[in-house]
């Protein structure tokens, strides 16, 4: 499958053209953003897990990062409430299920090759940092080879200089109303913006929250050219 998996292209996706597939587990489904492969895929997906649902155990051969956007999602290893930000690099493994049901953001075999940070972080606790402009708080969730992950809070009526991403830009929209002159992009609207692209965002009054990751486009990324052949063992969310 390719699904948005030209990064040349600048991609949005509002939240009225979700249309959430079911997985191969019964309970869990997703609305697939971007994949390039069939079930073992690079690939950037809503995924919901009704009340009770979860997947066997199983290896993630090219790393997964999660943000957890709703509810609480579970391991063996714990508990992770609205805001927790995961990642389990390459290798790792877990049982993931929802007593009570969850929506994440997952992004699978999008590590660089040596990246073995493994994060859980409760982002509701963690401390923001102020912005390069005003009205702007930042919350860093992770960096590495100049590709940088962070949560960004938009007050009202804030206006951000025009800039250029030379590794491109991805944002989902998590409250609020996030502005540029191409458009105005409401909660659970995704953007993919491909590399040297630039923008002059904005708020209005609603302000926003945003997750943005920088950098990542064409960046060396496993899983850009192809998925070797131990990867097909792999259940991928």
């Amino acid at each position: 499958m390719q699904l948005n998996s030209d990064f040349s292209q600048r991609v949005v996706i509002r939240p009225e053209q979700y249309a959430f597939v079911d997985s191969p587990l019964a309970g869990v489904s997703r609305m697939m953003l971007e994949r390039a492969g069939d079930e073992v895929a690079r690939a950037t997906s809503i995924v919901r897990y009704a009340a009770g649902s979860g997947y066997s155990a199983h290896t993630h051969n090219g790393g997964e990062e999660i943000l957890v956007l709703a509810g609480i999602f579970s391991d063996e290893h714990g508990d992770y409430p609205t805001g927790t930000y995961l990642r389990n690099p390459p290798g790792t493994s877990h049982q993931p299920f929802s007593k009570d049901g969850c929506t994440l953001l997952v992004k699978l075999w999008q590590f660089s090759e040596d990246d073995a940070t493994q994060l859980a972080l409760q982002t509701q606790q963690a401390d923001w940092l102020p912005g390069l402009v005003d009205g702007l708080s930042v919350l860093p969730l992770h960096e590495h080879n100049g590709v940088n992950t962070a949560l960004v809070r938009w007050a009202a009526h804030t206006q951000f200089n025009r800039h250029t991403h030379p590794g491109g830009e991805e944002i989902l929209v998590l409250e609020g109303l996030f502005c540029d002159a191409l458009g105005e992009y409401p909660a659970g609207s995704w953007l993919r913006n491909p590399r040297y692209s630039s923008h002059a965002p904005f708020t209005l009054e609603q302000g926003a929250l945003i997750y943005v990751k920088v950098g990542h486009i064409d960046a060396g990324l496993m899983g850009d050219g192809f998925i070797d052949a131990q990867a097909e063992k792999e259940q991928a969310v």
